[in-house]
């Protein structure tokens, strides 16, 4: 248990610089097919045995960072948000070699994955230690139908209902997009899918941002198998102001969803708040906020007033795409 706990400690820190220069950036699958890393990067499934020879369920998630590096964590019973604890975890560095296997390495020594077609072995010297298959993991509330009485925001076309609105050719709504109307509670239901951009970093790997009432922020990032930073400015975090209770966040060119149940600030006659916003949210259908009272406007958000909000899908110069958008007033 003393090396287990050990593995506690051993979180890699990523480069957080803000930086743009020398990306590569894949917006398609097709895309990012043509890059040999993202074939690894991804979620993996499976069983590994640690050094006291108890086997362990576990979900592995690995991490492209550019140029044939990779961070690869394993987390004790299964992928978070799907059987993982939130406590034990293993992580490491790692270099892809050539076509077929990968090395990755921490403390505690060096372990080589090998891969094939989804399918992967751990070795540790001679001996195999783990089996894993790639998954993907989808949404329970991808597809999800606009119910009675719910506003279609966006659903492959220009229904009048958004300003700045840019589509793309395969149908798709770009970032940037602000809604016409303006809204006190709401439920919101928003699907979103993230660029591929292994060489970069923080704020710059696919940012953008689902502004509520264009007050709070819900970051819209690529924050798939990271430690969240001190910032609370990673997937899900309501801007600068709280962490996801988990980090749901799946890779990039994954679809994902976001299910937000808003309630609006409520204010007396003379304009002093009464009561705070409060948000319920779902990302990939993982609660990550449960009833959280908001303690005023996030970053960049206007000011709190009684007043109804537009809804604001932030342009942050990141190729972010949006489909099946619908609002239900409450």
């Amino acid at each position: 248990m003393k090396r287990l706990a050990k593995y506690l400690t051993l979180i890699i820190a990523l480069n957080l610089a803000d930086s743009t220069k020398g990306q590569l950036t894949y917006v398609t699958p097709e895309e990012a097919a043509k890059d040999p890393d993202f074939a690894i990067q991804g979620e993996y499934t499976g069983e590994g045995i640690d050094d006291r020879d108890t086997n362990h369920m576990l979900g592995l998630q690995i991490v492209a960072l550019g140029k044939g590096t990779f961070q690869a964590t394993a987390f004790q019973g299964g992928l978070p948000g799907a059987g993982w604890g939130g406590q034990i975890k293993w992580t490491y560095t790692g270099k892809r070699e050539g076509k077929g296997h990968a090395r990755f390495s921490n403390d505690e020594g060096l372990v080589v994955l090998h891969y094939n077609e989804g399918e992967m072995t751990a070795t540790k010297g001679n001996r195999q230690v783990g089996s894993f298959t790639k998954t993907t993991r989808k949404s329970k509330t991808m597809g999800l139908d606009a119910p009675k009485g719910a506003k279609v925001l966006f659903a492959g076309e220009d229904n009048g209902s958004l300003d700045k609105l840019q589509i793309t050719k395969d149908g798709l709504m770009m970032e940037g997009a602000l809604t016409k109307g303006k809204f006190q509670s709401f439920n919101l239901h928003v699907e979103f899918r993230l660029p591929f951009k292994p060489t970069a970093r923080g704020q710059a790997r696919g940012n953008s941002g689902l502004y509520l009432q264009r007050r709070y922020e819900l970051q819209v990032l690529d924050s798939f198998g990271i430690e969240m930073t001190a910032a609370k400015n990673d997937c899900g975090c309501l801007y600068k102001q709280k962490y996801p209770d988990v980090n749901a966040c799946f890779p990039p060119l994954t679809w994902q969803t976001y299910d937000v149940d808003f309630t609006a600030a409520k204010f007396d006659v003379d304009g002093k708040r009464t009561a705070p916003a409060r948000i319920t949210a779902k990302l990939n259908g993982i609660l990550i906020h449960d009833d959280y009272p908001l303690k005023n406007k996030t970053g960049a958000g206007q000011k709190e007033s009684p007043a109804p909000g537009p809804i604001w899908f932030q342009n942050h110069s990141n190729p972010v795409r949006y489909r099946n958008v619908w609002i239900q007033e409450k």
